[in-house]
C-alpha cells in the first residue's frame, strides 16, 4: 500500500478515502492495485472509526434467493449484495445472526429445504456451524463451531461477545445451555444454562445492558444481569408479536399496532393494520427507525395465491409525529425473512 494520492502521506489518504460511502468501494478497487489493498484493509475499516465516517447497515436474509444475503444502506437507499453463503446446508434457516468488530455472524440453525415430491425435509435440522462475513475483505469464513448444535435459539452480542442460549437440538428436543463467543479469540465457552426450558423457538435481546430471553407464546423474561450471576425469571407481561430494539427500547407490533413497551408498561405509538395479512416479515431496528422487511402476502378465503414481498416500510419511532414511508425494495430477497440484523462498519 503505497502511494495512494500523489503528494500525501499514505496515512492521510487512507483517512482520505476513508470518507468516501461504502458502496462506492468496488468502484475504488479498481482505479489502483494500490487502491485496492487499501480498501481491503483494516487499517481502512480502523480509518472510518477514527475520522466519523462509519455507516449502519442492515443485513437481510431471505427466502429467495437460496443463502444470499443483503445490505441496504439507509443514507443512500440502495441495495448491496453479497457473495452467497458458501454452507453446505441447503435454505439454511432458523439461524441466529449479529454483528460485532465491523463483522456480520450466521450461526448454527437448519435446513428449510422440503422436497417437493414427497414434502419430507432436509435431515439437518440444527448445525453448530458459524460463519462471518467481512465488508472490507468482501468474503466469507468458517469460524469456531458452537459446542452445541442448535436452531431457533436466541441470539445476541453483550460487551463485544456473543450470547447463544436455549433453541432446539438436531433431535429436536428443547436446550437451556447457553453458551459465549469471543470473535477475537475465535473461542466459546459454557455460561450458565438457562433457568429453564421450553418448548417454542426464543430470541434475544439486549436492553439496559442485559440479556433478555424470550420464549414464543409465554410472559416470562429469563435475564442475565452479568455472566456469574446465572439467568432469572422475570413476568413483565410483554405482549406477543414482531419486536424490535430501537436506541435501548423495545418495541413490539401487537394487534395491529407498534406498542412501545417498558418492563410494566406499554404505550401504543402507531397503528400497523396494514401489516395484518403479511406473515414470515423481518421487524428491526436501525438507529431511530424501525424497518419492517419482506414477507409473504395470504393466502385468505378470497385468494389462495401466496404473494411474496420485497418491500421495506420505515417508521421514525422518536418524535411526536410517528409516521411511515417507504424505502427501495430489495433488489434480489423476497419472501420470508430468515434473519436480519444491523451491521456498524
Amino acid at each position: 500500500m503505497s502511494g495512494l494520492i500523489e503528494g500525501l502521506p499514505d496515512a492521510v489518504a487512507l483517512r482520505c478515502i476513508a470518507r468516501v460511502p461504502f458502496y462506492l468501494y468496488p468502484k475504488l478497487e479498481v482505479v489502483s492495485r494500490s487502491w485496492r489493498a487499501a480498501i481491503r484493509s483494516f487499517e481502512l475499516f480502523k480509518a472510518r472509526q477514527e475520522v466519523g465516517s462509519a455507516e449502519e447497515l442492515l443485513c437481510v436474509c431471505a427466502y429467495d434467493p437460496e443463502n444470499l444475503w443483503q445490505m441496504y444502506d439507509p443514507l443512500h437507499d440502495l441495495w448491496i449484495t453479497l457473495p452467497v453463503l458458501p454452507t453446505k446446508v441447503r435454505h439454511l434457516a432458523h439461524f441466529g445472526v449479529v454483528s460485532t468488530g465491523g463483522k456480520l455472524f450466521v450461526l448454527g440453525g437448519g435446513s428449510d429445504d422440503v422436497d417437493p415430491l414427497t414434502g419430507d425435509q432436509d435431515g439437518s435440522f440444527a448445525t453448530n456451524e458459524v460463519w462471518s462475513y467481512d465488508p472490507i475483505l468482501c468474503r466469507w469464513a468458517q469460524r469456531a463451531s458452537m459446542i452445541v448444535p442448535r436452531a431457533m435459539f436466541a441470539c445476541c452480542v453483550l460487551k463485544g461477545k456473543i450470547i447463544v442460549a436455549g433453541g432446539f437440538t438436531s433431535c429436536r428436543k428443547s436446550l437451556s445451555q447457553a453458551e459465549m463467543y469471543d470473535p477475537e479469540k475465535d473461542l466459546w465457552t459454557p455460561i450458565p444454562d438457562l433457568h429453564c426450558t421450553h418448548n417454542s423457538a426464543c430470541s434475544g435481546f439486549v436492553i439496559g445492558g442485559k440479556v433478555h430471553v424470550l420464549h414464543k407464546g409465554l410472559s416470562t423474561v429469563q435475564v442475565l444481569d452479568h455472566i456469574g450471576s446465572g439467568w432469572t425469571v422475570e413476568d413483565y407481561g410483554w405482549p406477543q408479536g414482531p419486536m424490535a430494539e430501537v436506541q435501548g427500547t423495545l418495541y413490539v407490533m401487537s394487534h395491529g399496532f407498534i406498542v412501545k413497551q417498558e418492563k410494566e408498561a406499554s404505550k401504543v405509538v402507531v397503528s400497523a393494520s396494514e401489516f395484518r395479512r403479511r406473515i414470515g416479515f423481518a421487524m428491526t431496528g436501525l438507529r431511530d427507525e424501525i424497518y419492517v422487511i419482506g414477507g409473504v402476502i395470504g393466502p385468505d378465503r378470497f385468494n389462495w395465491d401466496i404473494k411474496p414481498m420485497s418491500d421495506v416500510e420505515i417508521l421514525t419511532a422518536g418524535g411526536d409525529r410517528p409516521t411511515w414511508r417507504q424505502a427501495a425494495p430489495m433488489t434480489k430477497c423476497q419472501g420470508t425473512i430468515f434473519g436480519c440484523t444491523q451491521l456498524r462498519m
